[in-house]
């Protein structure tokens, strides 16, 4: 078994690569450890509390006990099926803020910055306005990846924008286009009614060639050959062998995996490498440190009105749905609802947006455990720029065991003062006159959690991940000591290896991790190809005039 190019994991940027890589020419062989993703969990959109939850799809990983939460260890869903975290997670399309990027070109990641990551934004988009506006100057029209809208027909949906701009902040049509900062409409990778995964915008496709081949099969390790990559061992039928790589091993295995595979092939921190008999090939610090995510609260709210999608919530709602979705792709199946969007920033002083909601018509847990109020409503918040970093390690030399995972969240004290802050920012925005004909009493927090000492504790025990781990094998400059790859994504210190997903971020971006994970993989593609790099854009983007002195 070789090709080219061996690529390991079938996720966002992974899947972009093959197609990219296949596209010109190149034989590529993608290796996953995850199987099919057909059926209707995950290709239904508003069913996408499912597939997260299933053995089948996901790689089961938790959190070490997370010594700043009381202990508690979180959830850290991973898709393990094609697709990878494409087709398991809520399908939300946020490009990310152009600070955002101009930030990593600012910490060594050259050539990374908004006016070079634009044009790939736009090579990957193929984007439906659904008619509620947008930019779509800013936009791409035929790229693989459909982007779209939701019917925005709940007037809850329709409230929270509104609310937002009863509250001072301004309504942008497109956030991911001219203007981040406000209240708007969200986008999603949903196309025809049905998940748009990166296997149904790429790898498919890509496997329609006869030179890209998807094998499924457990990478173990990059084989390394006097410091250059060969090829990858894998676990395939019971059996070990090795896939050879005559040009460039890729791993895209996402920003837990990725890392655990470098350090198992001998590349990672000296010492720890040491511990577990490892033989070092390349000493680099970095390897599995510098890791972030979002976390984010559900503020929810009663609602005195029936308008809350509550009333589909039982066997039978569930099974109209259902049934209508499958014979039609339309209805309330179609939709992720995550339908309104919200990007503010938390105080004066702060260039651009901190704070993300997410606005859902119910009151509902991530595992689908619906409020015991009934009707009601939430937004999910949380701050955008942790200062908290946390490490994945080996707990093993064996690869079939989970990496050690720590975030070590909320372990800086501006993330406990940037929380409360976004606690009450959502009230201000709940107490809107818009939301009086709907608005019952809080269901959680609850209107008696009011000082910080009650809102600290609200949020250790109740505070969740947004599932956005990325930064554990940052790209840097070729002599920063804890830079991973060097801003072409190659290893620094061995040849013929790159790494190409979300690991790569030297800084997490604004919103949700799939669309930048996408646009990673597709500049990859670039750079590995070894041609002109799309020219870079002169696009502006909006900053609010006054945010030195104005919070709003």
């Amino acid at each position: 078994m070789q090709a080219d190019y061996v690529i390991v994991g079938a996720g966002s940027a992974g899947c972009a690569l093959a197609y990219r890589l296949s596209e010109a020419g190149y034989s590529v062989i993608v290796i996953e450890h995850g199987g099919s993703d057909a059926g209707p969990f995950i290709q239904m959109p508003a069913a996408l509390s499912y597939p997260m939850n299933m053995a089948r799809y996901d790689w089961g990983y938790r959190t070490a006990p997370e010594p700043h939460l009381g202990g508690r260890q979180l959830v850290v869903p991973r898709g393990k099926v094609i697709g990878g975290s494409s087709s398991i997670n809520g399908m939300i399309y946020v490009r990310g803020h152009a600070r955002d990027f101009d930030t990593w070109a600012e910490m060594g990641a050259r050539g990374w910055s908004y006016a070079d990551v634009l044009p790939y934004y736009k090579r990957l988009e193929h984007w439906h306005d659904g008619g509620h506006g947008g930019d779509p100057d800013w936009r791409g029209t035929d790229g693989p990846l459909h982007v779209s809208r939701g019917p925005r027909t709940n007037p809850l949906t329709r409230a929270f924008v509104e609310a937002g701009h009863q509250a001072g902040y301004p309504i942008t049509d497109d956030y991911n286009g001219w203007q981040q900062e406000g209240f708007g409409p969200y986008d999603a990778t949903i196309w025809k009614g049905q998940r748009w995964s990166a296997a149904n915008a790429y790898l498919r496709p890509a496997l329609k060639r006869e030179n890209c081949t998807l094998i499924r099969a457990l990478a173990r390790r990059v084989v390394i050959t006097e410091r250059r990559a060969t090829g990858v061992e894998v676990m395939r039928g019971g059996a070990t062998e090795v896939i050879e790589a005559r040009a460039e091993v890729i791993l895209a295995a996402s920003s837990l995996n990725s890392p655990k595979l470098l350090m198992l092939s001998g590349i990672g921190p000296a010492a720890h490498l040491a511990e577990h008999g490892i033989k070092v090939i390349a000493d680099r610090a970095g390897v599995g440190q510098n890791l972030q995510d979002h976390l984010e609260l559900y503020i929810q709210q009663a609602a005195t009105q029936p308008v809350s999608l509550f009333k589909h919530w039982n066997l039978m709602g569930k099974a109209m749905i259902g049934a209508q979705w499958l014979f039609t792709r339309t209805g309330l199946g179609a939709s992720n609802q995550f339908e309104s969007a919200g990007f503010i920033r938390s105080r004066a002083g702060i260039d651009y947006p901190d704070i993300q909601f997410h606005f859902l018509p119910i009151a509902v847990r991530y595992d689908g455990k619906v409020a015991a109020e009934g009707h009601g409503f939430q937004a999910h918040v949380g701050p955008m720029r942790s200062k908290s970093r946390g490490a994945v390690t080996l707990r093993s030399a064996d690869p079939a065991d989970a990496p050690n995972i720590l975030f070590n969240y909320m372990s800086h004290p501006d993330d406990w003062e940037e929380f409360r802050t976004c606690i009450r920012l959502t009230r201000e925005i709940f107490a809107q006159d818009v939301f009086a004909p709907y608005r019952g009493k809080e269901i959680q927090p609850g209107a008696d959690v009011q000082s910080d000492a009650d809102l600290d504790g609200f949020i250790r025990e109740h505070v969740e991940s947004a599932y956005h781990p990325c930064g554990t094998c940052r790209m840097g400059s070729g002599d920063d000591p804890l830079a991973v790859v060097d801003p072409e994504t190659r290893v620094i210190g061995v040849d013929g290896l790159r790494v190409a997903d979300s690991s790569v971020f030297p800084q997490i971006t604004n919103g949700n991790l799939n669309a930048p994970s996408i646009m990673v993989g597709e500049k990859a593609a670039d750079h590995i190809l070894g041609g002109a790099m799309l020219a870079p854009s002169n696009a502006q983007p909006w900053i609010h005039p006054d945010w030195e002195k104005a919070q709003r």
